[in-house]
């Protein structure tokens, strides 16, 4: 995945949340409700978009390289 330097909205990842949400596993998208009820950093934010990016064509390796990150954080928030 690439990093980029740009920051990401919570509306900017929420978007990008709704996009790929047909692809997130199903436990996953509770979380993320959650998630959008609070306030974040800008670190954490862009972190989330990043990992949210392109998820769909991520092979199938990434993408649970990806929800274990996305677990750590969600459940952690």
């Amino acid at each position: 995945m690439s990093e980029c330097k740009l920051n990401h909205s919570h509306e900017e990842v929420k978007n990008k949340f709704e996009s790929q949400a047909a692809f997130l596993p199903e436990d996953m998208k509770e979380l993320f409700n959650q998630f959008f009820l609070k306030e974040h950093t800008q670190e954490l934010l862009n972190e989330v978009f990043h990992l949210l990016k392109k998820y769909d064509l991520a092979p199938s390796e990434e993408k649970n390289e990806r929800n274990n990150r996305l677990y750590m954080v969600l459940k952690n928030v």
